[in-house]
């Protein structure tokens, strides 16, 4: 017995570096109030409004309430991984791709697309609305050490802009180079108030870009900033939403789901947000 209780001591202390690195998920708000209960993780699709659109819709037809966790596409990744949601919605195709081939993640499904922004001051001190590519245009921003903002937060938008800087072959660093640990509205902001370049989705960009009068479009157009959007579930059976979540996927994959994805924003701002995944299986890979 006692070379039993020895052992499981000496497993749990293996473990317990696992336990200690896994992140608390918190709820950042819930949408419906139906019995059965099922978490997704995020970043701006439920910062900008349209997971509670289609959460909403989902639960018009079914007993369900969605909780929403606040998370860039790393993040999420790491709470399916660790079955704390049963759900994500991410711009990370390899990730993706990793997490299905590896088993703790099913049913990738395309859901639309939007694209990346490089903004910044008007007075463009970098020059790099004259830029023929992303690569070209962080190059130039780096030779010129032109204050740059980067979530830095390992989430889609941060590997994106990492993936730009290894094409451009520099490695960023030093006082021009901003590091901010928050989500894409915040950091826009920063960017705003500083005078400083940041590549944005468009989504948050049409959404935000009244606010921020200090910034404007400098670059767009290179294919590879086309960024996107999958859904992915826990596998069935591995998580007590896994199911439902299923379902919410099928839903938005739908036409009823992507009449909601292609046109939301237009009622509120004038233009939509999102394109839908007819439109983004063209830059699927």
């Amino acid at each position: 017995m006692r070379k039993l209780l020895l052992a499981l001591a000496a497993v749990l202390l293996l473990a317990a570096p696992v336990f200690a690195e896994m992140k608390p998920v918190k709820v950042t708000e819930s949408y419906g109030k139906g019995n059965n209960v099922f978490s997704l993780a995020t970043g701006s699709p439920g910062e900008l409004g349209l997971l509670r659109e289609l959460g909403e819709a989902f639960g018009k037809k079914h007993d369900v309430r969605l909780d929403w966790v606040k998370a860039g596409s790393g993040e999420s990744l790491e709470y399916l991984k660790g079955k704390q949601v049963d759900m994500i919605m991410v711009h990370a195709p390899a990730a993706e791709k990793k997490a299905v081939a590896e088993g703790w993640a099913s049913g990738r499904t395309l859901i639309g697309s939007n694209e990346f922004f490089v903004v910044g001051p008007a007075s463009d001190p970098a020059h790099i609305a004259h830029a023929k590519t992303a690569a070209e245009a962080y190059q130039k921003i780096a030779a010129a050490r032109a204050t740059f903002f980067s979530r830095g937060d390992d989430s889609g938008t941060h590997r994106k802009e990492m993936s730009i800087w290894k094409m451009a072959n520099v490695q960023p660093s030093g006082d021009w180079y901003n590091v901010t640990k928050a989500f894409m509205t915040a950091t826009l902001k920063r960017a705003n108030d500083e005078g400083g370049y940041f590549m944005t989705d468009s989504s948050t960009w049409a959404s935000e870009k009244k606010s921020l009068p200090g910034l404007k479009i400098l670059f767009k157009g290179d294919k590879y900033l086309v960024n996107t959007y999958h859904a992915l579930a826990a596998p069935a059976g591995t998580t007590a939403g896994a199911k439902t979540a299923q379902a919410f996927i099928d839903f938005v994959a739908s036409d009823a789901g992507q009449e909601i994805f292609r046109s939301y924003g237009k009622k509120t701002i004038g233009e939509a947000l999102y394109d839908d995944a007819k439109y983004a299986k063209q830059y699927d890979d």
